[in-house]
């Protein structure tokens, strides 16, 4: 595309949608990270990434930089993750980690997307996808199949 602006507009929009359709997917769950919260992370990474290599840029310097911003995005998005996830020590429970797994491969569709790799989004969201809608079903189909662990209780603090 010759139209700079464009490609940017198209880039960040293609990040928020990607977002939001992975946020539906939790907000649908009632889980605690849905559509405002995906698609703010796309566009963010995305955003980040046009600023340091802007469409049509192709300086061998910049890639040193955008790697760091990448290692950068997928640290502080560790973060962002780690906010919906819950412990329940009193059930041995945790809850959130798909919904932080699914905060933090957001973070790497609009990483893609501000790079401009159409291919890998649309592969990586429908493969995500299927993960989404099938994986629970999965689960639940071999949970009766695997014996439960027995729970004996949370460790033991005082130790001789």
């Amino acid at each position: 595309m010759n139209d700079p602006l464009g490609e940017i507009a198209i880039r960040l929009g293609l990040a928020v949608l990607v977002g939001a359709a992975v946020g539906l997917n939790r907000d649908l769950h009632h889980k605690p990270a849905g559509v405002r919260t995906h698609a703010l992370v796309g566009l963010g990474t995305a955003l980040m990434v046009i600023v340091v290599m802007p469409p049509g840029t192709d300086d061998a310097h910049r890639y040193d930089a955008l790697s760091r911003v990448i290692q950068g995005v997928l640290t502080g998005i560790g973060f962002l993750g780690a906010g919906v996830i819950l412990r329940d020590p009193n059930r041995l429970h945790v809850s959130g980690l798909t919904t932080a797994a699914t905060v933090w491969v957001t973070s790497l569709l609009g990483i893609a997307c501000g790079m401009g790799m159409y291919a890998p989004v649309f592969i990586a969201l429908a493969l995500g996808a299927l993960v989404l809608l099938l994986g629970g079903r999965l689960e639940r189909a071999f949970r009766p199949r695997v014996p439960k662990p027995r729970d004996d209780g949370p460790p033991d603090s005082q130790q001789p």
